[in-house]
């Protein structure tokens, strides 16, 4: 079983940390969802590799499936975050005035 990405997981970690740095944890969200897909994936992956029988084989191929679906949708998700939100794709900075934005919020707290 192979899962596609979009994202590797050094992007993700990126993401995630510039998200947190800049207390905008929205993006951070779906990236744990993604982390966390990735990982019942590769559980699926493993069981099912180790299935005794046709009906566990069936169950670990059924979860690997809505899996891929999930993932799939997180990771357009994400994509469409950070678009929205202007993130430079190449070094996955948060945009500038976006960190303006939250640092300003801080200030008037």
């Amino acid at each position: 079983m192979k899962l596609e990405t979009q994202f590797s997981n050094s992007q993700l970690k990126r993401i995630n940390l510039q998200a947190m740095l800049y207390m905008c944890s929205c993006p951070s969200q779906v990236g744990a969802q993604i982390d966390s897909l990735r990982k019942l994936f590769d559980y699926q992956a493993n069981c099912s590799e180790r299935s005794q029988n046709d009906v566990q084989t069936q169950v670990h191929q059924r979860i690997a499936d809505a899996t891929k679906k999930a993932h799939l949708i997180m990771e357009e998700c994400l994509s469409e975050i950070l678009d929205l939100e202007g993130w430079d794709r190449e070094t996955l900075e948060m945009p500038a005035g976006l960190r303006a934005i939250l640092e300003q919020e801080i200030d008037d707290e």
